[in-house]
């Protein structure tokens, strides 16, 4: 009797965009979960420069270490600049061009976020290669990356959204300019009927990574200055008097709706304003209550939306779903990442691990879901 063959799983992270450390860290998570005994897993890191190369499958040194983020460069195999899987040599590329691995694996598991991973990028290239991967679609990854229209079409299916503004670079050329176009004034004008408080963050962008809140005119130009730093199109929203509840979201089995975990709801500890990249990522007294101490009620209804902005979208495979729940009890849909943070301070796996679903069976999930997905259109 022959021994089954494991199924070859490409673990893809890093990237080229700024949650490149995050991504990493996300990438270390999914290599010490993946179970060995049925996937064989091949490691594969794109550097911010955009080369794919082998990496170390060690993930400890995947993880913080001392306050300091890992990158795919501190774990790069030496000497090697991308991955032959016939294991006589190593295969150059250069960056943007297909690596030969895709013909060798069986699916792609890709932990990148933003822009260059999470919005349809790599899809679209594992598309043309003919590999079936985890996670949404070119269409889904592309319309919940940019911001602005992921709320058009929230808001075209009915969902709650908060009141927000795009600014794009021709409306308002230079912030730092005291005289303002005709154009700007009126955008301006936008902007004040939000009221103040605003929060200011990059359309295209994830982990709080240049979003700012601003509390008057002059940091306003200051956080659109900021945030054009990661993506030359900015979303201005209302603030939100509440709290933030996430949602974790799978795609259902054979046809199913989606399912929803508990809600989890964020809690700040450390003295942010927000929930920035810091109480993400760094800050220990920040953390998460699951389920969220909001009214059944709530807690039922929020699921619900979970899954309708999970299908608005027309996400698969996995989705976070980020809500407000105001102090008079409205629910706002904030934002839906496709494919969440991932790393061990990441809540997506923690809100379904309360709710029943082991991460290990999580992974397997996910994989096995990939695996029944046709290439191409589907």
């Amino acid at each position: 009797m022959t021994e089954q063959r494991k199924i070859k799983v490409a673990v893809v992270f890093g990237g080229r965009g700024p949650e490149h450390q995050v991504s990493c860290m996300g990438g270390g998570n999914m290599l010490a979960a993946i179970d060995r005994s049925r996937y064989e897993v091949i490691p594969v890191g794109i550097t911010t420069e955009g080369s794919w190369v082998l990496v170390a499958d060690d993930p400890d040194r995947l993880a913080v270490t001392d306050g300091k983020l890992p990158t795919v460069a501190a774990v790069a195999e030496p000497g090697s600049a991308v991955v032959p899987w016939s294991g006589t040599g190593v295969i150059a590329t250069a960056p943007a061009q297909i690596p030969p691995l895709f013909g060798d694996v069986d699916v792609v598991l890709p932990v990148l976020h933003g822009p260059y991973g999470e919005d349809g990028t790599i899809q679209g290239l594992l598309e043309m290669a003919g590999v079936r991967y985890v996670g949404a679609g070119v269409l889904a990854s592309a319309v919940s990356m940019d911001k602005e229209y992921m709320n058009l079409i929230f808001r075209s299916k009915g969902l709650p959204i908060a009141p927000f503004v795009v600014v794009r670079e021709r409306d308002w050329p230079d912030v730092q300019s005291e005289t303002l176009s005709v154009e700007a004034k009126r955008l301006l004008d936008d902007i004040e009927e939000l009221g103040w408080p605003l929060f200011v963050k990059p359309a295209r962008g994830g982990s709080s990574i240049g979003t700012s809140k601003a509390h008057t005119m002059e940091e306003l130009r200051e956080s659109i200055a900021m945030a054009r730093q990661y993506d030359p199109k900015v979303l201005i929203e209302q603030a939100i008097d509440g709290v933030e509840v996430e949602v974790s979201v799978l795609e259902g089995v054979d046809g199913a709706p989606p399912d929803t975990s508990l809600p989890g709801q964020l809690l700040i500890d450390g003295g942010e304003e927000f929930w920035d990249f810091e109480a993400k990522y760094l800050d220990a007294a920040s953390g998460m209550a699951i389920p969220a101490p909001i009214p059944d009620a709530a807690i039922t209804e929020i699921r619900r939306l979970a899954a309708a902005a999970f299908d608005a979208v027309s996400c698969e495979g996995l989705a976070r779903v980020d809500f407000f729940y105001t102090r008079d009890g409205e629910i706002l849909v904030n934002e839906i990442n496709t494919m969440p943070g991932l790393s061990p301070a990441s809540y997506f796996q923690k809100m379904w691990e309360v709710s029943g679903m082991p991460f290990g069976q999580l992974i397997d999930r996910l994989l096995q879901t990939a695996l029944t997905k046709r290439p191409g259109l589907r």
